[in-house]
């Protein structure tokens, strides 16, 4: 069974910083893009970042300039270095694994961690 186990969240000032990671595991030999999604109170679910396994990014507009995506694929992990952090971060941080093959599967799938909450005040 795939699992993505995510930590790092917290509560955090105003200009601040905290670095998710997520760590997936589960008999895996490939995933194509791994990236964070955020969902705020009363919001939809919306992109952060994501990152390829060819390390191409992609970044919401809110967040470039001052989060950065990594990943480790031989460790199957990514992290999400905030920096700069603003009242309008606060939300619950998903990490994603987006066409994710299994040794031996036929079939990628796409998985979801169980979320991390991440608050901005002072």
């Amino acid at each position: 069974q795939v699992q993505l186990v995510e930590s790092g969240g917290g509560l955090v000032q105003p200009g601040g910083s905290l670095r998710l990671s997520c760590a997936a595991s589960g008999n895996i030999f490939r995933i194509n893009t791994m990236g964070w999604y955020r969902q705020a109170p009363g919001k939809q679910r919306e992109l952060v970042a994501t990152m390829s396994s060819s390390n191409s990014t992609n970044y919401a507009d809110s967040v470039k300039g001052r989060f950065t995506i990594s990943r480790d694929n031989a460790k199957n992990t990514v992290h999400l270095q905030m920096n700069s952090l603003k009242p309008d971060d606060t939300a619950v941080y998903y990490c994603n694994a987006d066409r994710l093959w299994r040794v031996g599967s036929l079939r990628p799938l796409d998985a979801w961690g169980q979320g991390t909450l991440v608050t901005v005040s002072s």
